[in-house]
Parts: C-alpha cells; sequence; structure tokens
C-alpha cells in the first residue's frame, strides 16, 4: 500500500468520528455559551420519557441528570422558565425542581442571609428568583448623588415633624377647605432633583415629571396597563393625571376635579389607591373622592367620611379609609349609601392599610398593629410594638411594614395569626413607604433615601439614591418606581424597555 493510499485512510477515519474519539473542545458554561453549542433540539424519545439520559448520546440530554441541573442553574431564571419548556418536556421539568429554586435563591440572596424571612410553605421560589434576578440587573450599582445640600439637616426631629404631618388643620378639617394654600411655586427645571452618577448606560430610564404641583406631593399610585399613567396627590389639593407615554418626560393629562370645583380636594390630598378603573383619593377635608379612568378620570362619587382620611385600600368595589378619628371604614362604592361597617380597632389614628380578600391589616399611631378577618368579620389579632408604623405591604404570607423611627419590620401571616419576624434599622428618620413583592423590596423615607433591596432578612440593599428633599411615598409595578417627593416633583424610573 503506498503512502498515499495510507494517507486518504487515515483521513477517511477522522471523518468519520469514532466513538473513542477524545473529549471536544472546552466549552464554558455560561448563559452566554450554552444555547449555542449545545444541542437542544427535541428527540421523540425525550419528549416520551422522564428525566434520564438520552440513548443516543449526542444531544445535552445524554448528560447525567445531576449534570443538566447544574448546567440549568448558570442560566437565566427567564430562560428556565419560559424558554426551557418549549425545547422539550424533560427539559421543562428543569423548572420544576423546587431544591434548585431555593440553592439559586440562597446564592442571590448569600450565606448569611435568610429568604424568605417568612414563612416557606407554598413560597413561589421560581417567581422570587426572576424577580430578584431582574432587580440585580436592573438596580445594582444604580447609585446617585444629591447636588448639595447640608446632610446636618437630615437629622430633623422625626416625632415633631409626624405631628405637624398629622396634626396641623386635622382638628380642624370641616375648615380646611376655606383656607388659603400658601406654598411657594417651584418649577421642575428649578428645584433640587436627584442626579445621576455618571458611567456605563443604565438599564433604567430616569425621567422627572413636568412641574405640575406648587405643594408637596404627599403620594404617587402608577396606574394602567404597562404603567402607562401615574397619578400623584399632593397638599394643593388637586390630583394630577400623567401619560407616561407622551414625550420623554411624560405629559400632565389634566387635574382632576368635581362638578363645580376647581380643585380635587378642600384639603391636601393624603393618599390615593385603584383596583381596576376605580381611583379613590382621600383628604384631609374628610372625604373620599371616587374617579373613572376608564373615562378619562369622570367623576364616579363622593363619600362623607367624619374625619381626615389618611391611608386607603381598594379591593374590586370596595373601598378601606383609616381615618384620624381611630376608625376603620368598610364602603361599598356601589350603594347609594356607601358605608357598609366603621370599625374602631385603634386607640389613635389609622396611618396605614393592606388588604387582601380575606384580611385586613391596620397601623395606627397607637403603636399596634391590627389584623382583621373580613370574612368572619371580627378582630383576630392586635401586635403591640415599640414604634408606631407608616406604612405597610403584605404578599401572600409576609408582610413587611416602616415605622416612624427608621426601622423596617416584617411580620408572619400565618393561619389566623400575625407573628412579628424581625426588624432592620434601614433609615434614620419616617419610613414614608414600603413596597414588597416576592423577590423585591422598596423603601424610600423623609431622610431623603430611596432603596431597593432583596427582601431577605438581614435585607440586601443593592441600591441607595439619594434625593434633596423628604420623599413621601412611592409606587411600584412591573419594575417601575415613582416617587413623591417634598420638593413638589414627581419622578420615575423604569426599565428602558418600556420606554415608548
Amino acid at each position: 500500500m503506498s503512502r498515499t493510499s495510507v494517507a486518504l485512510e487515515d483521513e477517511e477515519k477522522q471523518q468519520r468520528c469514532p466513538a473513542d474519539a477524545g473529549p471536544p473542545d472546552f466549552i464554558p458554561d455560561t448563559p452566554h455559551f450554552l444555547p449555542e453549542r449545545l444541542n437542544l433540539e427535541a428527540s421523540v424519545s425525550a419528549m416520551e420519557t422522564s428525566p434520564s439520559p438520552s440513548s443516543n448520546g449526542t444531544n445535552l440530554l445524554s448528560l447525567p441528570w445531576e449534570i443538566v441541573t447544574q448546567i440549568a442553574s448558570h442560566l437565566p431564571a427567564q430562560c428556565v422558565i419560559s424558554v426551557l419548556p418549549q425545547v422539550c418536556q424533560t427539559l421543562g421539568k428543569l423548572g420544576e425542581d423546587r431544591l434548585a429554586w431555593q440553592l439559586r435563591a440562597q446564592k442571590l440572596s448569600g450565606p448569611a442571609a435568610s429568604f424568605p424571612a417568612g414563612p416557606k410553605e407554598d413560597f413561589d421560589w421560581s417567581k422570587a428568583c426572576l424577580e430578584m434576578e431582574q432587580l440585580i440587573g436592573c438596580w445594582t450599582g444604580h447609585e446617585n448623588h444629591a447636588e448639595t445640600q447640608d446632610e446636618a439637616a437630615v437629622g430633623v426631629n422625626s416625632e415633631n415633624l409626624v405631628e405637624m404631618q398629622l396634626d396641623v388643620e386635622v382638628n380642624a378639617a370641616a375648615r380646611a377647605g376655606e383656607d388659603d394654600v400658601r406654598v411657594q411655586s417651584q418649577s421642575a427645571s428649578d428645584g433640587p432633583h436627584l442626579t445621576e452618577s455618571s458611567g456605563t448606560s443604565s438599564p433604567l430610564e430616569h425621567i422627572v415629571l413636568p412641574s405640575g404641583h406648587i405643594a408637596d406631593v404627599n403620594c404617587v399610585l402608577l396606574l394602567g396597563g404597562e404603567e402607562a399613567l401615574c397619578a400623584s396627590g399632593s397638599r394643593d389639593r388637586n390630583v394630577n393625571l400623567w401619560d407616561l407615554r407622551e414625550g420623554p418626560r411624560g405629559k400632565l393629562m389634566h387635574t382632576l376635579a368635581g362638578r363645580g370645583t376647581i380643585s380635587t380636594h378642600r384639603g391636601w390630598v393624603w393618599c390615593l389607591a385603584s383596583s381596576g378603573p376605580l381611583l379613590a383619593s382621600g383628604s384631609f377635608d374628610s372625604t373620599v373622592r371616587l374617579w373613572d379612568l376608564e373615562a378619562g378620570g369622570a367623576e364616579r362619587g363622593l363619600i362623607q367620611c367624619k374625619a381626615a382620611v389618611l391611608c386607603l385600600s381598594c379591593e374590586r368595589d370596595t373601598v378601606l379609609a383609616g381615618s384620624h378619628d381611630q376608625k376603620l371604614s368598610i364602603f361599598d362604592t356601589r350603594a347609594a349609601d356607601p358605608l357598609v361597617k366603621s370599625l374602631r380597632l385603634h386607640g389613635d389614628a389609622v396611618l396605614c392599610l393592606a388588604s387582601d380578600d380575606q384580611y385586613i391589616l391596620s397601623g395606627s399611631k397607637d403603636h399596634t398593629v391590627a389584623l382583621f378577618d373580613r370574612r368572619a368579620g371580627k378582630l383576630l389579632q392586635k401586635v403591640q410594638l415599640s414604634s408606631y408604623l407608616l406604612s405597610l405591604s403584605c404578599s401572600g404570607r409576609e408582610v413587611w411594614a416602616g415605622d416612624n423611627r427608621g426601622l423596617v419590620h416584617t411580620f408572619s401571616l400565618h393561619g389566623s395569626s400575625l407573628a412579628p419576624v424581625s426588624q432592620f434599622n434601614i433609615h434614620r428618620s419616617l419610613v414614608t413607604g414600603v413596597h414588597y413583592s416576592t423577590g423585591a423590596l422598596y423603601t424610600c423615607s423623609s431622610d431623603r433615601t430611596i432603596k431597593v433591596h432583596l427582601p431577605c432578612a438581614p435585607p440586601k440593599t443593592l441600591c441607595t439614591l439619594h434625593h434633596q428633599a423628604g420623599v413621601n411615598g412611592l409606587s411600584v409595578e412591573g419594575g417601575t418606581l415613582a416617587i413623591a417627593s417634598g420638593d413638589m416633583n414627581v419622578e420615575v424610573w423604569r426599565p428602558e424597555m418600556l420606554r415608548v
């Protein structure tokens, strides 16, 4: 045999790729390389079998299942949840592995943290991991600084400030509508605002809505599909409705006003709540006004209360209102006489509310938080605290709340009982807003900061935004954050993908 024929025979063998060939080139186990280098196509046998190595030995499923699970742990949660089930049923089962999600959550929150802070039974681990990864991707390193401000001014007396907020003009609420609003007008461009730190481009877009209020903005609420609308309530007695899709900075649609009135309320607007097309605004003028968002914000009704309305919650056609006269009132917006029940669960002003179709949670200046069973119509429990709560947020069996001393509390809602779990020193002054979901925690304070955390114990702070004025409240929907500030502005951070 000639050398030429031997060389041709060797080349033919190499082309046939014998089974005892050496290992393939190294493939980095990162999310960017795996989808391109691994064969994720489903075979007929893979579609019909349980998770087990494939018999043909040519695709991902030929690997031991433990290795497949390890590879999946390097993929984004979004890929595991949405993409792999479309590849084949076998890979789809990776999203059902509860232990794998728990290990992923532990890796995200860190070995020293406990996650979740509340009960683990029936906890949605995959949703939590998805939210945490999205939060980390958007907010890690998204720091900023205030332009110029004396930091010592942050050390205001929290007790005195809250007394001013709750008690000024409250006892004379009936006369609040007759007093002149004395404020200094200031445009959004002239006033102090947040300034972003320089660096790489951020996945978040930050906008300051055009000047629309002439006094402190007390409350803000994101509304509509894809967080397209935003409502803001101010001490100028007005509720403004904004369209976030219009222009680079959003657009003021109009100021809500009832029949024959020039302003939304006759007193400070203190709180907002919504359910579907229903928007409710609560004021120091002792009223709750109802607005129809489907009709462009037309007035839908007026509920007369007996004291300043300090907090609201909406569930379908039901509105819950906490007021300065220690009462929690339940209203049916469809009835001619809307008052269903008036509860006196506390010994002082009701400052915050959270509710679902079964329970109502209320926090009061009397240093208690109450748990009320809506179905049974009875008070289940009152928890005594050393401080009083100003903000509440509940999801599933976990409750997070902020108090008047800068502490953030977490509670476990298990069965028919509310158990304090822990408290964390997050802010230096009043915690005016809290938003909690399974994988995200947002807090804001009169100490002029907004903080974004992973909701573990202790919370893992990803980002701190510094403001030149106290932050009076926040609203979060679908990754979009809006804040109400003491410098008469509404500011919004939203993922760039939502920008129209």
